[in-house]
């Protein structure tokens, strides 16, 4: 896993290939895999890293690449934007998307 890519492109083909396949989706509690059937609560999974993606000619472009792994060893990548535009998130899944900025 890089600390930084170039492309959100580069970075699923990158994670995907260290395991990260599942494709996450956000639900108001938490995320699901329609292609498992399943979803699973904040609670049940960890957001092990992120990346950002700037638009390059529309910063409203932006994008967030989460890393995820659940308590049932699923590893898979979620994509969104920076506002979660639509979706109505519980407040535990908001504490698990929060992007903490390092000095």
């Amino acid at each position: 896993m890089e600390n930084g890519y170039d492309t959100m492109t580069q970075a699923i083909e990158d994670l995907q290939k260290e395991g990260y396949t599942t494709d996450f989706n956000l639900v108001e509690e938490g995320i699901e895999s329609k292609s498992l059937k399943k979803q699973w609560k904040a609670g049940e999974l960890d957001v092990v890293k992120y990346y950002r993606f700037e638009g390059m000619t529309n910063p409203g472009d932006s994008s967030i690449l989460y890393v995820i792994e659940t308590k049932s060893n699923e590893k898979g990548l979620l994509v969104d934007n920076y506002s979660a535009n639509g979706i109505s998130i519980s407040p535990e899944m908001l504490e698990k998307l929060k992007i903490t900025h390092e000095k």
